[in-house]
């Protein structure tokens, strides 16, 4: 009986962060490292959730007109707060630069390298040990 009370709790725990582990995945299951993106326009939203943040920006297309919502996954919120990120860094309007890689189904979906503040801050916003482009360019310094 007393077995049965001391694995339940370990079962219930396991079951609980594989389910959160599991959920998180490589760069190239996703992102496609041979599509490059650069996206301008105004953030629309920033959503501080695990396992990555994400910022939601409309992108103007300058040859047609036509507004695409864009969403961007960045690094977890704890990995944006140690570089210098809070939920104030961007509010919704400012207009940025997003240098990212585009999803492999196509659609407005990228994965953030930096972004870029009017004022000319770059800012990394990059998960860390995903294999993504530029994880590859910061080893070889």
């Amino acid at each position: 009986m007393r077995t049965t009370f001391a694995v339940a709790p370990l079962a219930v725990a396991w079951i609980v962060l594989g389910a959160t582990t599991s959920a998180h995945h490589a760069f190239s299951a996703e992102f496609d490292a041979n599509k490059p993106v650069t996206l301008r326009g105004a953030v629309t939203k920033v959503e501080w959730i695990n396992p990555h943040s994400w910022l939601y920006l409309d992108v103007k297309d300058p040859a047609t007109g036509k507004v695409s919502s864009w969403k961007v996954e960045m690094g977890a919120p704890n990995q944006l707060l140690r570089r210098g990120w809070n939920k104030n860094t961007i509010p919704a309007g400012t207009e940025v630069v997003v240098e990212g890689y585009r999803a492999k189904n196509g659609t407005e979906i990228a994965n953030g390298g930096n972004v870029v503040l009017a004022d000319g801050r770059k800012l990394f916003v990059g998960s860390s040990g995903t294999g993504a482009p530029y994880e590859q360019k910061q080893e070889k310094r």
